[in-house]
């Protein structure tokens, strides 16, 4: 059988110059790499509303969705919320398929997928390649307890980092990576174990913008140095830059830390996952303001949560050349402590039993619905959300780093009276639905999903907690209706849609595989 022959072949040959030792094991980890990104593709397809699946059927054998061109499309029961790669095969009439981007070439031909068909099947196609070269480049065979402080011989908070391998945990590009060669994510992909030197641009203070405090370092007379990726400076800026610092890439790809001070957030303008990210002058303007507000705001929660501050940010009135410099989250670590994105979890050694889960579940939730009723909704996905463990791997506090996507309510603020933050756009936002996607979206069918693994696990976790959470509205909106995710696989389907687009998954507490979808 045929596989994805451009970009897995395209990695190959590139490996087979560059190292060809990495071969072999490139070679033995596709066919995993494909059952991965083939698990996460019919996640989409069994859950969200697309308008090409016409109908679903739950069967004794698992899940026939029919096609608006009269096609029948077989594959097994999909939990919305089990990770893993448990979906090895799919069926499309008599055919079968093990390959999710010939799935979807074969889906998409004649037409009728929308105009995202095509770059979609290229991009599984990247996904499935890049996810294989990670899962060969990385040395992380070993689960790692959980002991101590970095300075007690503890693992630094970027080591946490490059152990996920697999990057988001149900997103179909989960490892997609278009624009970056073999021998760049080698060089700049965390999982490979990449140390990335940075570089400056110059650029005139005076047509510059800087909120909060930035470095002398990194000021040269009447120039700000604005730091730079290199794989941004090659591909985009197109202009040559001064080597800086050297820094460790984290899970964004376009965060590092650097070794003795904080985290870098550099304008990386790369599609990673869904969207092309950069730093827009108005994330700059808002930046010392919103940390501002995020940090007063945490303080309410009792020191259950920290945010990491922006100490500075800095545009060249450029969404493409932009900077901001943020705590490290290694700092709010006391001794005997470590704190790490709730993504890397699953490559701890810690117990994997019903009781720590219910335990860190309650934590995530009575904080996600304490700011929530006070007027904040994070995206609190497990790359944003960090969770401070004890010497014997208890769940103590939470870290929330990243604010550019959170969304704030004046209304609700106004409640308990808080003066809402002199801010503008996209931030605000007063509407019910919206701001419980945002937190439920991320928290729920994200971080809590994936760290549970199943909807079993997460029911169970659920029910052992929400008893005892503080009653609001919001409580009960997530107690009983079901629960809203992003539609991944539509959004990349349909990329002249702007904007995040949403489906309903069955809750975790009445989840039943079995149950019939017409």
């Amino acid at each position: 059988m045929s596989h994805s022959p451009t970009a897995e072949a395209e990695v190959a040959a590139e490996l087979a110059a560059l190292r060809p030792g990495l071969l072999p094991r490139y070679e033995a980890e596709l066919p995993g790499a494909r059952a991965a990104v083939l698990t996460r593709l019919w996640r989409g397809f069994a859950h969200e509303p697309l308008p090409w699946i016409t109908g679903r059927t739950h069967g004794r054998y698992g899940l026939a969705l029919r096609l608006a061109d009269g096609r029948t499309l077989h594959g097994p029961h999909a939990d919305p919320y089990a990770t893993g790669a448990h979906v090895t095969a799919v069926r499309l009439g008599t055919e079968r398929y093990d390959d999710p981007a010939r799935l979807m070439g074969a889906l998409a031909n004649g037409g009728g997928w929308g105009p995202g068909a095509a770059g979609f099947t290229v991009e599984l196609g990247h996904s499935v390649a890049s996810l294989a070269l990670s899962r060969a480049g990385a040395d992380h065979p070993k689960e790692w307890p959980v002991a101590g402080s970095p300075a007690e011989g503890g693992k630094r908070d970027w080591e946490w980092e490059q152990r996920v391998v697999d990057g988001h945990p149900f997103h179909p590009n989960c490892r997609s990576r278009p624009g970056f060669s073999v021998a760049e994510q080698l060089a700049y992909g965390p999982e490979h174990g990449a140390v990335v030197r940075l570089g400056t641009v110059a650029v005139p203070a005076a047509e510059s913008l800087v909120t909060g405090r930035w470095p002398d370092e990194l000021r040269d007379g009447r120039r700000l140095l604005v730091p730079v990726h290199p794989w941004q400076a090659a591909h985009v800026l197109e202009r040559p830059y001064e080597e800086w610092r050297p820094a460790h890439p984290l899970m964004s790809l376009r965060t590092l830390a650097l070794a003795d001070g904080p985290h870098v957030k550099t304008a990386l303008s790369a599609r990673l996952t869904s969207s092309v990210r950069d730093i827009s002058p108005y994330s700059v303007e808002a930046a010392a303001t919103l940390s501002a507000f995020a940090e007063e705001l945490a303080g309410r929660t009792g020191g259950a949560l920290h945010i990491t501050r922006t100490l500075g940010a800095v545009t060249a009135r450029s969404a493409d050349l932009a900077a901001l410099l943020r705590e490290s989250p290694e700092q709010y670590a006391r001794p005997g402590e470590q704190v790490l994105p709730v993504a890397a979890l699953a490559t701890t050694a810690l117990p994997r039993d019903p009781a720590w889960l219910a335990g860190f579940a309650r934590l995530a939730l009575t904080v996600g619905l304490r700011l929530l009723d006070l007027g904040v909704a994070l995206e609190a996905h497990g790359q944003n959300l960090l969770v401070v463990l004890a010497a014997d791997g208890s769940p103590r506090r939470l870290v929330y780093r990243d604010l550019a996507d959170i969304r704030i309510s004046p209304v609700r603020l106004a409640r308990h009276g808080i003066r809402p933050p002199a801010l503008t756009g996209r931030l605000i936002d007063d509407d019910e639905t919206a701001l419980r996607r945002k937190l439920f979206g991320s928290l729920l069918a994200g971080a809590l999903a994936a760290v549970a693994g199943s909807g079993p696990a997460l029911g169970a976790a659920l029910a052992a907690v929400l008893p005892d959470l503080p009653d609001t509205s919001d409580l009960a909106a997530l107690r009983h209706g079901p629960v809203p995710a992003k539609a991944l696989t539509l959004m990349r389907l349909s990329p002249h849609i702007p904007g995040d687009q949403w489906t309903a998954l069955p809750h975790p507490l009445v989840l039943e595989p079995g149950a019939v979808d017409q």
